[in-house]
């Protein structure tokens, strides 16, 4: 248990063989990896230069409360990061390994990036931020230049900075954590200077500038007095003497609270850290908790010495009331000169973690290179000439409030990630750290949300759209994952929820919808029934059922385990909406015995049964020969690429299914009884015949010929019934109208043929059948047949066997006649039509009249094209509204 294998991340990144341990690498503890960069982050120069600018223009009754709300929706980030640190083990990335692992890679991937940027251009800010620092001190002493100034200058002195970040970053984790630890000494040292300096300094006046001339005036530092304090309390929104914009409650608290925005500069070591999991919610928590106390304690005592004069006029006024005046310029210089560091190594870090997810393809991959010591060090110099590229601004006034934006985005992605694994309920989510529920990852979430569209709405939308754009690009780009998709876990979840409310009680005719099973042999020869049966299941349940023969306890393991891999992908190579369930059973019948029980789940079971005709048309494999692939996928790379390439499929192939010297594994008596046990069961049977040779695509492209479906309500076998509003009969139609709908098969035209008898007027059950049509809102072209005086001449022969069995006529019908019904079928086929609905009868109940059943039905559809032989049982179709 000491030592881990190398994880699925690090192999799948080429990371060497011997764990990440193993490496000589300098680790972190928790007060030099989180407590330390998080402080400085958070303090940043706001505590110097901006303290004093929120309490005179808010008061001190509401920088409270933007202190309050602005660490409200940090805290509800941070227990969101501390969630999701201590669920597992925690690599190299911080907030884009939390997002990318929990929410899967596009959206990981986008946030990641948007990070990086935002930490780059965080490094120049304050880069550039310390160089006019620099400059206001020395560019003028006296009257007379100590410094040059000038753009080229300015440009010069941050490159200079920036060298030396650079210097620090690429020694290494371990020197930067030094170096921060050192500027970490200097600030605590300077804020209990100013802190003292609050009760050691004598009352003074200091001068201030005046708004409207050059001419400068003067306000008072006054020392601790109730007068000062009650004249802090409430707000004073004035004009900004630096800017000449008159301040609101919101742009001065966007101004606050860019200097709140530190708290993930911790969590950006997490690869550097000894134990990411144990010092990330503690070093962050505690950091967090020491500068609110600092930033309130600081408030009460500027509002309690300082006149709101001197606070709105003067940004830098803790420098003219310390004992020793450097003290806060070396302050601000370290604070910034740290802040500046942590973003380019927090840069580095993220972009060492894109690379190594390989998400943008090869362009990162130089990113993943690592010194010995485990220092990305090119992710790094990358990171460098980027801030650099940067720096070449010269000024970031505009591209400041969209950096903080960013971090905004970032933060409430955290938050996201979070509440999604809390509402997915996945057992394997269960964080040590408990001080959070869904609750608190929304108001994270809202609070963000709100926090950049009052920072700026245009930069916030322009954010959002950049991010999805980044969205889709990396869900083309990055190879499928292994990390898990959070989105799956909550589909799971939700669909679990909604299938225990889909009550079959509460099931009404009027919202009946085909949930068919398919029973598919051998897909390499049923592409063309699967893609049709695809169409008329008008967003119902699709299931492609699959019986293989075999008894499990003479076999080692389950068969299946290993096929199903290849239907899901024939299910993704046709682009059909279908589940697959496969069954081992001793025999074709009992397995879809089996599938008929078992499929699907509450409201949502098969109500069809679809078996392809049993007959001895020639299989085809429609999986390898191309011509058939580039007519049946026109739109798929498979037209132009190899086919075992796009579709891995492990089907047997189709001279396997023969058996004994071509007998089939399934007998026709057998093939019969699951017709009738699918009818016992209450379940609709359609009977596919000819569709072994059908192309949609072929069938649907003729554009400037007319498109046909023929429907036949009546029972052929029983032509002295002549009833067309059977259930059976309507179900007939409710198929036809389900296919018509469908938009590839929209254009087609149904014709409804009406059988009479020679002789009898036509216009009465024609009218009768239209008026049907009509309310039943189906449209349709109504053609009579007249029965020929041959075909409507029935023989008497058994007629005693017909009055005991169901309505099936096996016994009374001649060859002839079912041919004379055949030929009449296809002289009524002009043009030809698409395919064919045909009403299929019931079963007898005698079993030995299984073979006459099917040698009937094999007589009435012999070379009428795709034809669908189709038997209802329930009722599915109304007029009612």
């Amino acid at each position: 248990l000491r030592r881990r294998p190398a994880t699925l991340d690090e192999r799948s990144a080429g990371a060497p063989g011997r764990s990440a341990e193993s490496r000589p690498q300098h680790k972190l503890s928790t007060f030099f990896g989180v407590v330390v960069p998080t402080l400085l982050s958070m303090f940043s120069v706001v505590v110097f230069l901006r303290i004093g600018f929120v309490v005179g223009q808010s008061g001190l009754y509401q920088t409270f409360g933007m202190l309050l709300v602005a660490y409200f929706i940090i805290c509800m980030t941070v227990l969101s990061v501390c969630a999701i640190s201590t669920n597992g083990a925690l690599d190299a990335g911080g907030a884009y390994y939390m997002i990318s692992r929990a929410l899967g890679p596009e959206f990981g991937g986008s946030i990641g990036i948007m990070f990086f940027f935002a930490n780059v251009c965080g490094s120049a800010l304050y880069v550039l931020g310390l160089v006019e620092a620099i400059i206001s001190t020395f560019g003028v002493s006296q009257g007379r230049h100590v410094l040059p100034t000038g753009y080229w200058w300015s440009l010069l002195y941050a490159t200079a900075i920036l060298l030396v970040c650079l210097l620090v970053c690429l020694v290494g984790a371990h020197i930067y954590a030094r170096a921060t630890f050192l500027i970490f000494i200097i600030v605590i040292v300077v804020l209990c200077t100013i802190f003292i300096s609050f009760f050691a300094v004598a009352p003074r006046s200091i001068a201030v500038p005046s708004l409207n001339s050059s001419v400068l005036s003067s306000a008072n530092f006054t020392g601790f007095k109730l007068e000062t304090l009650l004249g802090n309390l409430y707000a004073d929104y004035s004009v900004d003497y630096t800017t000449g914009i008159t301040m609101t409650f919101a742009t001065v608290f966007a101004v606050m609270f860019n200097g709140c925005t530190g708290i993930m500069a911790g969590s950006n070591m997490s690869g550097d850290l000894k134990n990411p999991s144990y010092s990330i919610p503690r070093g962050t928590i505690t950091a967090v908790i020491f500068t609110f106390v600092t930033y309130i304690v600081l408030s009460l005592l500027v509002a309690c010495s300082c006149e709101r004069l001197l606070l709105q006029r003067d940004y830098s006024f803790l420098r003219d009331i310390n004992a020793w005046r450097p003290f806060v310029t070396i302050g601000v210089y370290s604070s910034t000169l740290s802040a500046a560091m942590s973003n380019l190594i927090g840069a580095s870090r993220i972009l060492y973690a894109l690379a190594r997810d390989d998400l943008i393809g090869r362009v990162l991959s130089p990113a993943k290179k690592t010194s010995r010591g485990g220092n990305p060090w090119v992710a790094v110099l990358i990171s460098w000439f980027l801030v650099q590229l940067v720096l070449f601004s010269g000024k970031l006034n505009t591209i400041a409030s969209i950096v903080t934006i960013f971090f905004l985005l970032v933060y409430a992605a955290v938050d996201l990630a979070c509440l999604a694994l809390e509402w997915a309920s996945a057992p394997n989510f269960r964080p040590t750290f408990r001080y959070f529920t869904w609750h608190t990852c929304m108001l994270g979430i809202v609070g963000c949300a709100v926090m950049m569209f009052l920072i700026n709405a245009i930069y916030a939308s322009a954010s959002i759209a950049f991010m999805l754009l980044l969205l889709l690009v990396i869900h083309y780009l990055s190879p499928t994952s292994s990390w898990g998709y959070i989105t799956q876990a909550l589909i799971f979840h939700q669909v679990r929820k909604y299938l225990l409310m889909l009550d079959v009680r509460k099931d009404h005719v009027k919202f009946w919808r085909p949930q068919v099973l398919l029973m598919v042999a051998n897909p390499r020869s049923s592409v063309g029934l699967i893609t049709f049966i695809n169409d008329i299941k008008k967003s119902g349940l699709y299931v492609l059922g699959h019986v293989t023969l075999g008894d499990l306890d003479s076999l080692p393991s389950d068969p299946l385990q290993s096929r199903y891999e290849s239907w899901l992908s024939l299910v993704d190579r046709l682009n059909i909406k279908a589940f697959v369930n496969l069954t081992l059973a001793d025999s074709v019948r009992h397995g879809v015995q089996h599938l008929l029980f078992i499929s699907g789940l509450g409201g949502m079971r098969p109500n069809t049964l679809v078996l392809g005709f049993y007959d001895d048309c020639d299989p085809k494999d429609l999986l390898q020969d191309p011509p058939a692939q580039s007519a049946i996928f026109p739109d798929s790379l498979a037209a132009s690429q190899d086919v075992e390439e796009q579709l891995p499929l492990q089907f047997p192939a189709l001279r396997s299914m023969a058996i004994n010297g071509g007998g089939k594994v399934l007998g026709p008596g057998e093939y019969v009884a699951i017709i009738a046990d699918a009818v016992k069961m209450l379940k609709n049977v359609v009977l596919a015949r000819y569709f072994c040779h059908f192309d949609r695509t072929e069938a649907l492209s003729q554009r400037g010929e007319p498109l046909y479906v023929d429907v036949w309500p009546l029972n052929l076998l029983r032509p002295d019934s002549s009833s067309y509003v059977d259930t059976c009969s309507l179900f007939l139609l409710q198929m036809a109208c389900v296919l018509n709908m469908v938009r590839a098969w929209r254009r087609a035209r149904l014709r409804l043929f009406l059988c009479v008898e020679e002789g009898r007027s036509l216009r009465g059950p024609e009218g009768k059948l239209g008026h049907l049509l009509r309310d039943l809102r189906i449209t349709a072209d109504v053609h009579t047949v007249p029965w020929d005086q041959d075909v409507a001449e029935v023989s008497d022969e058994g007629e005693d066997d017909y009055v005991n069995s169901f309505p099936s006529n096996t016994a009374r019908l001649s060859d002839d006649y079912l041919q004379a019904v055949n030929r009449l079928i296809l002289h009524q086929s002009c043009p030809l039509p698409a395919v064919r609905f045909l009403y299929l009868p019931r079963p007898p109940a005698d079993t030995h009249r299984y073979l006459t059943y099917l040698h009937q039905l094999d007589l009435l559809t012999r070379d009428l094209g795709p034809t669908l032989l189709i038997h209802g049982v329930t009722p599915v179709i109304t007029t009612d509204l």
